[in-house]
């Protein structure tokens, strides 16, 4: 057990990050950027619980191992059922400990922003993209994470055409940046009087939310605003004033929008939030395809690359198929229970 999950976490490599987070807290000119220095000391804070946390595990492993070694040179069999106490302790322990150490990207710790779309198919994607609302929705409540609806565009029959949330909470980016890319449902479909199968797609996009320590060059020219009447919930307020932003990012097409807040100022700076994100994104993946050019690689993103198959007829089966990671218990992962899911693919990702 203890070589399986000790060999993952690397606990000298974790004592440098902090030895060299603590050296760059002692620099005299550290607080004259203040966002990043808070943003540092949140770092540093989480990387020394894990070492506590696993330093702790460790000893109750290595005060378990003598307590074996004590019992069998004894022959004490009064001592069991505290070594099996032990073990049942540790069997929990150390699983939580090696997954949180999984989330080690740069921007793991922050929260995400996520947006869903459907793909060509009209009312059946569209109700395919809202049950994928529902699910992340239900993970995040399971989670005790926050979620802010930025964008809802309803459906003209049924679901919705777009989406935009803001989920927040610990490591909220780390666990969700697994959900980004195409999702595929096969089902009898409730909008066809003749009971066939049917497959929708549906796309999700996640985004870490950007902070103000990591710099994103928008210039003010490249931006062109439109307001609009909210169509969502929101009464009178909404239907009659032009509290909705939307803002297009002129080099790269990117369009955002909000109409959340009844204030047209907080719209517009929520839009510009999300914008950031999105061309923090944009310009991250420009870079990476740079990188896999040069080095002669090619990647095919094309929009049947899907990422995830769910099956309900003629049986039931969701499937990762990046990980290999399947279930048949399709209703639990609908309801939120896609845990084992992000998991898979974080020690793929990590191994």
């Amino acid at each position: 057990m203890w070589n399986r999950c000790g060999g993952i976490f690397d606990l000298p490599a974790m004592q440098e990050r902090v030895a060299a987070l603590e050296k760059e807290t002692s620099s005299p000119d550290f607080w004259s950027d203040q966002s990043k220095a808070r943003e540092k000391f949140k770092q540093l804070a989480e990387f020394r619980r894990l070492i506590a946390a696993w330093t702790e595990v460790k000893k109750q492993y290595d005060d378990l191992l003598e307590i074996g070694r004590m019992a069998e040179a004894e022959k004490d069999a009064s001592l069991d059922s505290e070594i099996s106490a032990g073990l049942d302790r540790l069997g929990k322990a150390l699983p939580e400990l090696e997954i949180a150490n999984l989330f080690n990207g740069e921007y793991d710790h922050l929260n995400a922003i996520v947006n869903i779309h459907p793909g060509a198919g009209g009312t059946e994607s569209q109700d395919w993209a809202q049950m994928l609302l529902r699910m992340y929705s239900r993970w995040a409540e399971r989670k005790g994470f926050h979620v802010d609806t930025i964008d809802l565009q309803p459906g003209e029959e049924a679901g919705i055409k777009n989406v935009t949330l803001l989920v927040s909470g610990e490591r909220v980016f780390g666990h969700l940046r697994s959900e980004k890319g195409v999702h595929r449902l096969v089902r009898i479909s409730p909008f066809d009087a003749n009971k066939r199968r049917h497959t929708s797609f549906a796309a999700v996009d996640v985004f870490p939310e950007i902070d103000e320590t990591i710099n994103v060059d928008i210039k003010p020219d490249d931006l062109k605003f439109d307001t609009y009447r909210s169509s969502g919930a929101g009464g009178q307020h909404v239907n009659k004033t032009e509290s909705a932003v939307r803002i297009t990012h002129k080099p790269t097409g990117i369009i955002v929008q909000c109409q959340v807040e009844r204030s047209q100022f907080k719209n517009r700076e929520m839009a510009m939030k999300i914008l950031r994100a999105r061309l923090f994104d944009y310009y991250r993946r420009q870079l990476e395809e740079k990188k896999n050019e040069i080095a002669g690689e090619k990647k095919n993103i094309a929009w049947g690359n899907q990422i995830r198959s769910y099956v309900f007829q003629p049986y039931t089966m969701v499937k990762d198929l990046r990980t290999g990671f399947e279930t048949s218990n399709v209703q639990g992962v609908m309801d939120g229970e896609i845990n084992e899911f992000i998991e898979a693919y974080l020690r793929k990702r990590s191994g």
